[in-house]
Formats: C-alpha cells, sequence, structure tokens
C-alpha cells in the first residue's frame, strides 16, 4: 500500500472545472474528477498556511490556541507515526514557509525531504545591488519581500527553472525510484498557485486580454483599491499559473496511468485555502471574514480499496481529517488527540463525520458551518479581547517572539491534548475592525454571501454547534470572553 498526497496552496474551488468554472483551461482537474472521489463540501480548518499544516500533522483545530506557529513539542505528527510504523515519509515542497522560524519544525518530521527553493520572497539568490523593478500597480516596490522576489525571478526564467517544475520532477522521481517498494507516504506540495501569480507565458497567453497597465501579479492584502481593468488582469495571471498547476497535476495522472498506481496507492489533491480576487471587494486572505471563496475548498480522493470514481461526495469534511484517513489507510492507531475522523466511509458510502465544522484564523471571526449556513461570530468588545497564545515554540513567521512580547507571560495550565506540559500564555493584541462584525449567512438562498441572514432560531442553532466544538477543542476560557459566549 502507498500513498501520495498532492498539495497545492491557495487552490480556488469556485475557479476549477469540476466546480462549475467553464472558463478556465484545466482539463486535467476534469480528468481527476473523474478518475477520484470529488468533494462538496470540504472546509478550511485554522488559517492560513502553516496552521493548516499543523492540522495537517496533528488532526486538530489551533486556531483558538495560537497563530502562525511550528510544530509544538506535544504534538502528535502524521507523518513522524507513519514513519515510526514502519511507512516510509518524504516530502518534496517549494513551499518556502518550512524554512522560517515559524515553521521550522514540520519538514524534519517526514524521513527525508527535499526543498526547492525559490518561491515567493524566498531568500534564495543574493545581490547586494537593488534589482530592476518596473511600476507596480500596487506601488509596493521596495519592499524585503517584492525585493527578494524580483532577485529570484532573475535565476526562473525557463518553465523547466521555476520552483512548481523543480517540485514535480522531483516528486516523480521519487515515484519511479520506489515504485515497485510497499508502505510509503510521498506529500508533493507545491506553493503554487499562490501569489505572485509568476508563470511562464505560454500559460498566460491561454487568457489574451488588451491590457497596457502598470505590472501586477502580486496582490496586497487589503481592499482593492486598483482599477476594474487591473483587477480582471491579476484574475487572468492567477488563472494562467492554475493552468500551469493543472498542466503539472497531468503529469502526475500520466504516471500514476503508465505505472498502474491506481491499484494500490491512495491519492488525495488538496488546497490549504482559496483565495479572493476582487470578489466582496477584496484581495487574497486571512484580513477580511473568511468568504466561500476562501473557505470552501476543493478536495479529490482516490482510494484504491473501493477504487470509486467519478462519485461525489456532500458530507462535510476538514484538513483534520487527513492525518486520520492516513493514518486509518496504513492501519495505525489514531491518536486520542485527533479529533479528525478517517474518511474511509465517507469515501465509500458519503458517511457523515460531523455535524458542523469550525474554522479561523486567532484572534479573527470563529466561523462555524453546517454546510447550508455559515455563522461568523465577532467579538464581544471593541478590545478584541482578551486574548492569549499558548506555545512552548515562540516564533512568528519570519522572527521569533519579542523580548517585550515574552517579559510578562505566564504558564498556563495543561490543556487536555498538551499531554500534562504547561505552556506560555504570551498575551496578544489584535485590533477589532468592523470587518470582524457578527455575520450569518444561508448558502442555500445567498451562495455568493451578500445578504447577511436575520434568523434569531438560525442563529441559536449555529451558535449551539460552535459552542459544543469549542468544549470539543478545549478552547481557553478568554475566547468565550471574547465572543460573548457563555460556557456550558
Amino acid at each position: 500500500m502507498k500513498a501520495i498526497m498532492l498539495m497545492f496552496d491557495t487552490l480556488n474551488r469556485h475557479m476549477l472545472p469540476p466546480y462549475g468554472c467553464e472558463w478556465i483551461h484545466a482539463p486535467n482537474f476534469k480528468r481527476l474528477a473523474e478518475r477520484t472521489v470529488t468533494f462538496e463540501n470540504s472546509y478550511v480548518g485554522s488559517m492560513p498556511c502553516m496552521p493548516a499544516r499543523r492540522e495537517l500533522h496533528t488532526g486538530r483545530t489551533n486556531f483558538l490556541h495560537r497563530g502562525w506557529s511550528p510544530l509544538e513539542p506535544f504534538d502528535d505528527s502524521m507523518p513522524e507515526l507513519l514513519r515510526e510504523n514502519g511507512v516510509y515519509t518524504h516530502l518534496v515542497t517549494d513551499h518556502q514557509h518550512y524554512w522560517e522560524d515559524g515553521g521550522a519544525t514540520y519538514h524534519t518530521r517526514y524521513q527525508s525531504f527535499e526543498l526547492i527553493r525559490g518561491q515567493e520572497g524566498d531568500p534564495w539568490k543574493g545581490h547586494v545591488r537593488d534589482p530592476d523593478i518596473p511600476p507596480l500597480a500596487t506601488g509596493d516596490t521596495h519592499t524585503p519581500l517584492v525585493r527578494q522576489d524580483w532577485v529570484n525571478r532573475q535565476y526562473i526564467r525557463d518553465e523547466e527553472e521555476f520552483p512548481q517544475a523543480r517540485t514535480f520532477a522531483a516528486g516523480m522521481e521519487f515515484i519511479r525510484n520506489n515504485r515497485a517498494e510497499d508502505r510509503w507516504f510521498l506529500q508533493v506540495e507545491t506553493f503554487d498557485p499562490h501569489e505572485p501569480f509568476y508563470t511562464p507565458l505560454k500559460y498566460r497567453s491561454l487568457y489574451p486580454h488588451a491590457y497596457e497597465g502598470k505590472h501586477f501579479d502580486w496582490p496586497l492584502y487589503r481592499q482593492v483599491q486598483e482599477s476594474p481593468e487591473e483587477v480582471e488582469h491579476c484574475k487572468l495571471q492567477y488563472a494562467g499559473l492554475l493552468s500551469m498547476c493543472d498542466a503539472y497535476l497531468g503529469k502526475m495522472l500520466d504516471l500514476m496511468d503508465e505505472l498502474n498506481l491506481w491499484e494500490d496507492t491512495l491519492l488525495i489533491v488538496n488546497t490549504d485555502h482559496g483565495f479572493l480576487l476582487g470578489e466582496h471587494n477584496w484581495w487574497a486572505k486571512s484580513v477580511q471574514p473568511f468568504y466561500n471563496e476562501i473557505a470552501h475548498t476543493p478536495l479529490f480522493i482516490w482510494d484504491p480499496r473501493v477504487k470509486l470514481q467519478g462519485e461525489r461526495r456532500t458530507s462535510l469534511v476538514q484538513m483534520i481529517d487527513m492525518a486520520p484517513t492516513l493514518l486509518d489507510y496504513f492501519g495505525i492507531h489514531i491518536p486520542a488527540n485527533m479529533i479528525g475522523k478517517s474518511l474511509a466511509q465517507t469515501i465509500a458510502c458519503d458517511k457523515p463525520v460531523r455535524e458542523a465544522a469550525l474554522f479561523g484564523i486567532h484572534g479573527g471571526h470563529v466561523n462555524c458551518t453546517d454546510g447550508r449556513y455559515v455563522y461568523m461570530r465577532g467579538p464581544a468588545t471593541e478590545a478584541n479581547g482578551p486574548l492569549y497564545e499558548y506555545t512552548l515554540m515562540p516564533t512568528h513567521m519570519r522572527s521569533r517572539f519579542r523580548v517585550s512580547e515574552l517579559q510578562d507571560v505566564e504558564l498556563a495550565d495543561p490543556f487536555s491534548f498538551t499531554k500534562g506540559v504547561r505552556t506560555l500564555k504570551v498575551k496578544k493584541t489584535v485590533p477589532r475592525s468592523k470587518e470582524l462584525a457578527t455575520m450569518l449567512f444561508d448558502l442555500h438562498s445567498d451562495p455568493d454571501q451578500v445578504m447577511p441572514l436575520q434568523d434569531p432560531i438560525v442563529e441559536g442553532k449555529m451558535l449551539a454547534h460552535m459552542r459544543r466544538l469549542m468544549e470539543e477543542l478545549d478552547a481557553p476560557a478568554e475566547q468565550y470572553e471574547r465572543l460573548g459566549i457563555e460556557r456550558e
């Protein structure tokens, strides 16, 4: 038995042909849906990138306790558990957050790993002289991240030099080298189609359009300030990169056909979250409400034990289900701390694994969906507090915690999942914005989420789901206070 996870970053469900998009050139995603089970109700959990990957490893939602972070010493890690039980684990990725302070304990959980350099502002190539950067639509020309990205682009010109191409090549090399072996798990993870939407001309040329404005393939995390022409251009840049992802997905499917891996290899194709490309007058993710363009994700699974293809599943699933699904597939005990569920029976017969799902980002909305309604609970106070982070790994995305952040820390009592370990309790301040107002949406009558619903009965039902899920996660007491929710 073997397993392959092909993970994209920032893959928009609503822009894929299997989910109804007719203008995107992505024939291999259509082909994928014909060969797998397609999930209709897959949602994010902890946002964004590394919190989602902590879920992938631990099978637990973590955004109520912590923001962006490494794996903690008390965390169960799915790849590590596989390795300890005789399953060889290998990671191939160009996701540059793995080698930053806030992600540094993830890739070392695999038995072996290959890191492909050059995505986004990865500090890869060293140039003392500033690169030539064209005028940008965002005006964001001289930030260190943008500067480094334009240094990197000087080494990424031909298609085979692009990090995504090198990532897939390395993943397929592993498969060819190990096709005759048993009990291995391969995670091929590309940063694309994450911004910047830099891609070879042949993919951008799939979307011809007249545009003579400033260079624009990297939107900022803010409300839209650009012209309609610039918005459309940037959206088509994303489309070109998505089509490149489709092409390399096709190469992987071709290899599975060639080696007949469908007979004994589980295949999961997923993403961490989507992205706003001007919808709701927003770019990107993380700072706005998590509308479905961000929260409602694509997911495709082939299970060689049941060999179901071309079918769809409506059960509500999340990233936290990936770890128990993989452990169960290899016959390995699922730790009690994993609250996600194996999807084996969901794949086989659409057996539900939950009534509702919780998702969000630390200090933002706490969101809950049952598949029909989405409830976004905002903070009850202007201060958006109290709010704390609980950690033994005090790092942010690209830095350690500042000394000033650690001068007044406390030791918290153990949580149910910390294995008797007390963590640092670090005060955090996240200003409350008008975007954090409490909202309720009915996805049946308002799929675009433009008309917040006023229905106390439905809100009460969704609040009951939220309270129950927070209790299951052993949410910190102050989160109830912050949200104005009474504990049971």
